[in-house]
């Protein structure tokens, strides 16, 4: 179900205020040179763009102006005090951002970037400060997404450090992996560069490096083992001392659907009672039999369920189900980053 437009009213605030009729072309192509000079050229004029990265569709602006970077707030009815990821084009670019720049924001960086890890380091003085809600630290990312590569470059080039980009979608849902789910969210006034769907699927691990002891704040694809092989030493896990970074809220990712994870005994069991013509509940599962209409077959391969969970959530929201019962996945390593975003949805 696309979102309420707002008919016979002028666009929201956040939306382009160029006048250059973004209004029912919301989706170009990416990879088409003319569009990300036209994206590059809204961002440089402090306007915002649906943004693909191999991780999930970002809402970006300007990193360096704070107005435009309030935007981004409005639009998602984002807490203010809750900071964002600065995205860069190379680590030449994230430096004078940084103050300093420490040695394990160097190896990580060296080791994943153009890649799915953000280092979270102290903030240069007067850099990016409503993207970091203000914080002496700040989120920084190189995504490898060859659209939002291209569009980096393009931007740096107009004088533009750096993009913050959440999620492109309202405050705590389901991030969007493709173009078609960030119009879903914010109609045709805004301009969203098509890059197909997220290469990984849900968005990437955040370390903590600003401090003595390295933290990892919000697990992703990558597993921690290769995180601390490349730092040299084990990560610590968040506490209530740690910093704030996106996407730590106990509830976040939850589809409108209430979601329960369920063990495949207590599925198997819960489906043994259940109608098979049953509508409003659907399925995500392992090892659930196959007789239910919304039964959805999870992957054995952890990167593969990333890849798809959101978009699955997505799909069943849009069949207008009720309940969504997931199959708890193993409580492994590889599995970490996939575990945190169910278990945050079903926190609703």
């Amino acid at each position: 179900m696309r979102p309420t437009r707002w008919p016979d009213r002028p666009p929201p605030r956040w939306a382009s205020r160029r006048g250059d009729g973004l209004t029912g072309v919301a989706i170009v192509t990416g990879s088409d040179p003319s569009a990300i000079e036209r994206a590059a050229q809204a961002l440089a004029a402090g306007d915002l763009v649906g943004v693909p990265t191999e991780t999930v569709y970002g809402l970006a602006a300007r990193a360096d102006d704070d107005r435009a970077v309030a935007r981004i707030f409005e639009a998602k009815g984002r807490p203010s005090d809750h900071p964002l990821i600065v995205h860069v084009a190379n680590r030449d670019q994230a430096l004078p951002l940084s103050a300093p720049w420490s040695e394990g924001a160097d190896r990580l960086a060296a080791a994943f970037w153009p890649g799915p890890v953000t280092v979270i380091v102290r903030r240069a003085e007067g850099r990016a400060a409503t993207a970091a809600a203000g914080l002496p630290t700040l989120a920084l990312r190189c995504p490898a997404h060859p659209v939002a590569q291209a569009l980096l470059a393009r931007c740096a080039e107009l004088g533009v450090a750096g993009l913050a980009a959440p999620s492109a979608n309202r405050f705590g849902r389901v991030s969007p992996t493709t173009a078609a789910h960030v119009r879903d969210e914010f109609g045709d006034d805004l301009l969203v560069l098509d890059g197909g769907a997220c290469r990984l699927g849900i968005e990437s691990a955040i370390v903590d490096v600003s401090g003595a002891a390295p933290v990892l704040l919000r697990p992703g694809v990558l597993a921690r083992d290769e995180l601390e092989r490349v730092l040299g030493q084990p990560l610590r896990d968040a506490d209530d001392g740690s910093v704030r970074a996106p996407g730590t809220l106990e509830s976040h990712y939850a589809p409108r659907a209430t979601l329960r994870l369920m063990s495949s005994e207590d599925l198997r069991s819960a489906l043994g009672v259940l109608p098979a013509n049953v509508k409003g509940v659907a399925v995500y599962s392992r090892t659930a039999p196959r007789r239910h209409p919304l039964v959805r077959v999870m992957p054995d391969d952890p990167r593969a369920v990333a890849q798809e969970l959101f978009a699955v959530l997505r799909e069943f929201d849009d069949r207008g189900v009720k309940l969504v019962w997931v199959e708890q996945p193993p409580d492994t390593a590889p599995w970490e980053g996939v575990n945190d975003r169910l278990s945050r949805a079903a926190s609703r």
